[in-house]
């Protein structure tokens, strides 16, 4: 069993002092080390619209490389803008997940779009930095993974790593939308496709995970590592209603597996469990993993699927993995 301390809450829009653009939320964070910092890149949305609408923004902070509970930074305005009018991404960019890739920081986002009969719809782009992750400009106006005869729903959570020259993402893809009282609710499941160029992909086009909650089990945010001769999986997984508090919410699964196709779920292995109380007692969800110093963390984001906040916690004992 993987055994994490936790370090505590890193950010809240909520407890900014002052102006700021950002009102609320913390969601999807993702890592970039510098050499005296780290930066957290993750999405945050301004106060709605008068109809309660929300958009969703690239933001990032800077953490002090030495004491990463110590903010350097907040960024002052969105890193990327949002698609044009009618495009995938004409509402938001989230979840996101950035890496390096020689000169470039490269993000890779899912786009939201507003929809009719079901209140959205999503799919993968990419946006380049070339000023070394201060902003970013998208690939193109549409996206990079998008919907196909077997993958007829939203597209999202994605999570970018290139092992060897081979890149890998992990993706979910929705199954059918469930009607109920109130709005129509998703279901989605964690898939995997593969590139030379982390543009042009292939999808496995299968199911990764199996289900525990039964079928209508939501996975999402699938951050893979590499270490001691498997891949390690850790998850976000909810139920597909009633998830907004602590009963239904989400929470942090495990997977190992030897190639990345065949995944043996354990999620007791996990080891990040909710709080007695506070910011992360109702739910853990959309974890990041790194490792910087010679320690591995954990990045995650807390209550109502990030609005209270993301924190920060280390990997413990005899499993702790040290490297780059």
């Amino acid at each position: 069993m993987f055994k994490w301390e936790k370090l505590g809450k890193l950010f809240s829009p909520a407890d900014l002092q002052g102006e700021s653009w950002m009102k609320a939320f913390a969601q999807s964070p993702s890592v970039l080390v510098y050499d005296t910092h780290v930066r957290v890149y993750f999405c945050s949305r301004p106060a709605p619209s008068p109809d309660g609408q929300f958009q969703s923004y690239l933001s990032y902070i800077d953490l002090d490389r030495k004491n990463l509970l110590q903010v350097l930074k907040v960024c002052s305005r969105p890193v990327l803008a949002l698609g044009g009018y009618g495009t995938f991404d004409e509402f938001g960019t989230n979840p996101i997940s950035v890496i390096r890739d020689g000169d470039e920081v490269r993000v890779y986002y899912a786009g939201w779009t507003r929809c009719e009969s079901v209140p959205f719809n999503g799919a993968i782009g990419m946006a380049v930095s070339h000023d070394d992750g201060e902003s970013f400009v998208r690939l193109g106006e549409g996206p990079v993974l998008s919907y196909s005869p077997d993958e007829p729903f939203l597209l999202g959570s994605p999570r970018i790593r290139k092992f060897g020259a081979k890149w890998h993402l992990w993706y979910v893809s929705g199954k059918e939308w469930l009607a109920g009282e109130g709005k129509p609710e998703p279901v989605y499941k964690i898939r995997m496709a593969s590139s030379d160029d982390g543009i042009n992909w292939v999808k496995q086009g299968r199911d990764l995970i199996a289900d525990t909650l039964g079928e209508h089990e939501c996975q999402a945010c699938a951050d893979v590592m590499f270490r001691d001769g498997q891949y390690h999986m850790f998850f976000s997984y909810r139920h597909s209603h009633n998830y907004k508090g602590k009963e239904g919410g989400y929470r942090i699964g495990y997977a190992s597996s030897p190639d990345m196709l065949h995944w043996s779920r354990r999620d007791e292995m996990a080891g990040m469990r909710v709080s007695e109380s506070g910011w992360d007692s109702e739910m853990v969800n959309y974890p990041h993993v790194f490792t910087l110093d010679g320690e591995t963390y954990m990045l995650y984001q807390g209550n109502e699927m990030g609005r209270s906040g993301m924190g920060l916690a280390k990997l413990l004992g005899p499993q702790r993995w040290s490297g780059v």
